[in-house]
C-alpha cells in the first residue's frame, strides 16, 4: 500500500489503522511504503502504473482530487488510472496557531494577518495537499495574504508549527489533536460543516468569521485501472470488515475522523465530484497550475 507522504501524517495514520485486520483477515502482509515528495505525484505515479493485480493499492487523499487542477503536468489521468476501492474517512482539519500568536479566535486572526500582510506564514504537507488547499480557500474568502511554507509530510509540518518555526496550518484532526489537547498548538476553528465531537468546544471555520466555509480532507483506497471487479469487490469487503471493528472505528473517531466504507462505484463517483470540484475552486481562487 503506497502512502505518498511521510510517516505520521493523517493520510500515513489511516493506512495504519486501517490494515492490521486486513491482514488478519486475507492471511496476506500488507507492507506500507511511503513515498513522500512531489505533491504525491511519484508515489500515485507507482500506483497508476502498477500491474492491476490487486497486490498494489494507493492509501489517496484530497490531493488526488485537486492535483490536475494544480500541476499542468501530471504523470497519469487521474479519473482514468485509478480502480477506487473504498472511501475510508472523511475528517475536517484544524485552523491551529502556535501559542506564541496573540491571536484566539478565527476573527482576530483574520484582523492580525490583514495587518500584517506577507508577514505570517503557514505549513501544509506539500503542494496540492489538505493543509494547502484548506488555507487556499480560507486565504481567497478572508483575503489575507500568508506565506506557504511546504513540507514533505503532514508530521513534519505540524513539527515545525509546534516549534513555532511556522505561524500556522490547517492541520488534520487525526494528526493534531494531541497537540491543541496538549496545549502545544492553539485551535482557533474546524473546517467541517458541523463542531467535531472529537473537540466539540472548537467552533466551526464557518460561524466564526467565513460563512458557509467547508473543507475535509479524506482517504481513499484505490487500485490501478484494470483490476479485475472480483478482486476490487473482494479488498472493498475487507477495507469495510476492518473498519467494523471497534477499536478501529474508536481510533479513527477518537482523532476526529468518519468512517465511511462505501462501494466503489460510490467512491468513483466521490473522486469524479472531487475532481470537478477542484478545478472550480482552482478557477475561483485564480490559482494557476504549476509546470
Amino acid at each position: 500500500m503506497i502512502v505518498p507522504y511521510a510517516p505520521g501524517g493523517a493520510t500515513d495514520i489511516v493506512a495504519r489503522i486501517l490494515t492490521p485486520h486486513m491482514i488478519e483477515s486475507v492471511g496476506q502482509q500488507i507492507v506500507i511504503e511511503n513515498r513522500a515528495g512531489g505533491a504525491t505525484l511519484p508515489g500515485t505515479d507507482v500506483v497508476a502504473k502498477a500491474p492491476a493485480d490487486g497486490y498494489t493499492l494507493l492509501m489517496g487523499n484530497i490531493a488526488l482530487g485537486a492535483n490536475p487542477s494544480l500541476f499542468k503536468r501530471v504523470p497519469y489521468d487521474t479519473a482514468r488510472a485509478f480502480a477506487p476501492v473504498s472511501l475510508i474517512v472523511t475528517v475536517p482539519t484544524l485552523l491551529v496557531v502556535h501559542p506564541s500568536v496573540p491571536v484566539r479566535s478565527v476573527k482576530e486572526l483574520i484582523a492580525y494577518a490583514r495587518a500584517r500582510p506577507g508577514a505570517l506564514n503557514y505549513a501544509s504537507a506539500g503542494n496540492g495537499s489538505a493543509n494547502h488547499l484548506t488555507m487556499e480557500v480560507f486565504r481567497s474568502r478572508t483575503g489575507i495574504d500568508v506565506a506557504h511554507v511546504p513540507y514533505k509530510g503532514g508530521a513534519p509540518a505540524i513539527a515545525d508549527t509546534v516549534g513555532g518555526q511556522v505561524t500556522m496550518m490547517f492541520a488534520s484532526a487525526l494528526a493534531s489533536m494531541q497537540h491543541v489537547k496538549s496545549g502545544r498548538l492553539i485551535a482557533l476553528g474546524i473546517s467541517g460543516a458541523a463542531r467535531n465531537p472529537a473537540a466539540p468546544a472548537v467552533p466551526t471555520i464557518s460561524e466564526s468569521g467565513a460563512p458557509g466555509f467547508e473543507v475535509n480532507e479524506w482517504q481513499m483506497v484505490l487500485a490501478p485501472a484494470g483490476t479485475p471487479a472480483p478482486v476490487v469487490d473482494r479488498l472493498h469487503r475487507e477495507a469495510v470488515k476492518s473498519l467494523v471493528y471497534p477499536d478501529v472505528r474508536e481510533r479513527l473517531t477518537g482523532l476526529g475522523s468518519t468512517p465511511i466504507g462505501n462501494t466503489p462505484a460510490e467512491a468513483a463517483a466521490f473522486l469524479k465530484a472531487e475532481l470537478a470540484r477542484w478545478a472550480e475552486v482552482a478557477r475561483s481562487a485564480g490559482i494557476k497550475a504549476q509546470d
